[in-house]
């Protein structure tokens, strides 16, 4: 056999074997997408020090995941159009999971939500293991679930999460029951 049929067959048999590999493990791969549940993660709750599971943390609210980090600008100018958002809608089972992707100190996330009035849970993943979960693109990216842990909206980039579309948005969230 010549070295060019040799060489056909080795690149034949790794894409085989690299597609039995896809069939094989690929099954066990959740994917992010609308009207899909999301898989759970945990991080570290910076005003308590806990671990938390997003399910069992969020269970039965509406919840914006929201991925960010203190040196991402447009975070900043992110955070107050939520905060405002929570705080009107906060009392009607709206909750934010803000969870910062910053591998350093901790009381340096707190001190930067601190400086915003944040009053939301200011979650931290030092490993960056949820920006792999989530499959995020970079910072801030947001995740809009429903009571029973369902994405309704993936926002890229940052988002008027105070204005009157989105309002509406969780507003309806909001009443709809446990369905």
């Amino acid at each position: 056999m010549s070295k060019q049929w040799t060489f056909v067959a080795v690149i034949v048999v790794g894409v085989l074997a690299g597609a039995g590999a896809l069939i094989w493990f690929g099954s066990g791969v959740t994917r992010i997408e609308v009207g899909k549940t999301t898989p759970d993660f945990r991080a570290i709750d910076l005003k308590t020090g806990d671990s938390v599971s997003l399910r069992s943390r969020y269970r039965g609210h509406v919840t914006l995941v929201n991925i960010w980090a203190t040196w991402c600008l447009p975070c900043k100018v992110e955070m107050p159009s939520m905060e405002a958002a929570f705080d009107a809608l906060g009392p009607q089972g709206f909750e934010i999971a803000a969870v910062s992707i910053d591998e350093g100190n901790p009381e340096d996330v707190l001190a930067f939500a601190s400086g915003l009035h944040l009053s939301f849970d200011i979650l931290q993943d030092r490993k960056g293991e949820i920006q792999q979960t989530y499959e995020t693109t970079g910072v801030p990216e947001s995740f809009l679930l429903d009571r029973r842990g369902i994405l309704i909206k993936r926002v890229i980039g940052p988002q008027d999460w105070n204005s009157e579309a989105n309002r509406k948005l969780l507003q309806r969230l909001l009443n709809e029951a446990g369905k």
